[in-house]
């Protein structure tokens, strides 16, 4: 049976900039810009306060101070995300296994 990759570690790299390193060795830089609009995804817009990112380790995935996390799945890039707008995928490569 195989495990779902889950995110391991978050850095924000800037702006809406993310660099997340998931549980399989995959490291994606996604930029999130203009997909962080309405409802509890407004806030994440202040570019302060998206930099307060934190791995969920519970969930595995990331999370802010508000409450709002979202799909490692989609993350991941297994699925599409259901609001039809995902972050735009800067780079993606492998390193060996968080294990």
């Amino acid at each position: 049976m195989s495990t779902l990759a889950r995110i391991v570690a978050v850095e924000h790299l800037g702006d809406h900039r993310l660099q997340l390193t998931f549980s399989d060795g995959l490291v994606r830089v996604l930029d999130f810009d203009g997909m962080l609009d309405g409802g509890v995804l407004e806030k994440l817009n202040d570019v302060r306060f998206f930099g307060t990112v934190t791995v969920d380790q519970v969930a595995g995935t990331i999370a802010w101070p508000n409450g709002v996390d979202l799909d490692p799945d989609v993350l991941h890039g297994d699925f599409e995300s259901a609001r039809g707008s995902s972050a735009k995928l800067i780079r993606e490569y492998y390193v060996n296994a968080a294990g």
